[in-house]
């Protein structure tokens, strides 16, 4: 088990479509160390030894080095005898018997967090699609950094801190963070990780009573923008949806709490647990 489940699921995840869309019998890949230019491999598909797991590349070193060092993907047909690259890593790459091997960067915001490789048992050139392939790998990967990124921020922008006396502001930053949090759910593609971001939601909210009112996902998230003081407009941009859909989850929010007007609605929803 890693210790991050960003790798054991985002990475994991990307291995697992590297392999389906190319064939490659081998992939693997991990994440920079937080304050360290170093990879470390944390997850292994298709191995079939233990020797390039937990291995840790540094920045110029091997082939995974040399693409975290130009921030672009690399290839070799034979890695063993390779000229383009350094050799740290022959033993680890011998022992579980790979030959021709590429490695794709994740990038996000102009910064290296990861490496995503794969690999063949022959020496054999890695084609054109299957590097687009590997390169879509790591987009996904990067897509997911940059939404847990933002849920990070988030969070810690709409936290409450303990000495100040603002009650009111402070709630509201709640509020508008929970809303946002909300919003990037649609985004995530990856079943683990919008899992992940739904629950960390839920941290802005009291448990719902039981037996309580239940709200579809949209309606949920149509009041979420609501109570943090948007407009019908606003919540459709904010959404990506069209005014009058917006105004349709609205009535039917309110009609599952028994509520005539949009602040009732608000205030119903925060009683039941549903908004903080």
């Amino acid at each position: 088990m890693t210790a991050d489940p960003v790798s054991e699921v985002v990475i994991g995840g990307a291995l697992a479509r590297l392999r389906r869309a190319t064939g490659l019998p081998v992939a693997f890949g991990g994440l920079v160390e937080p304050g360290r230019p170093r990879i470390r491999i944390s997850e292994l598909s298709g191995t079939t030894t233990a020797s390039l797991h937990a291995l840790v590349v540094t920045s110029g070193s091997g082939l995974g080095g040399r693409a975290v060092a130009l921030a672009r993907p690399c290839a070799v047909t034979d890695y063993s005898s390779s000229r383009q690259i350094s050799h740290e890593y022959d033993v680890p790459v011998a022992a579980e018997g790979i030959r021709s091997v590429l490695a794709v960067p994740v990038v996000v915001r102009r910064r290296v967090r990861g490496v995503l490789y794969g690999a063949l048992r022959s020496a054999e050139p890695l084609g054109d699609r299957t590097l687009g392939a590997a390169v879509a790998a790591a987009r996904d990967v990067e897509q997911a950094l940059v939404v847990r990124d933002e849920t990070r921020g988030l969070l810690a922008a709409g936290r409450p801190e303990p000495d100040r006396v603002d009650r009111g502001a402070e709630w509201e930053q709640v509020r508008e963070a929970h809303a946002a949090l909300r919003a990037l759910v649609p985004r995530i593609t990856d079943p683990g990780l919008r899992a992940e971001l739904l629950a960390a939601c839920g941290l802005l909210t009291t448990p719902p009573r039981a037996g309580g009112v239940t709200l579809a996902p949209r309606e949920l998230d149509v009041l979420s923008w609501v109570a943090a003081g948007a407009t019908n407009t606003a919540v459709a941009e904010r959404l990506g949806l069209r005014p009058e859909t917006v105004k349709g989850y609205l009535r039917s929010a309110m009609r599952k709490l028994g509520a005539h007007t949009r602040g009732e609605a608000v205030t119903a929803a925060r009683r039941a647990g549903l908004l903080p």
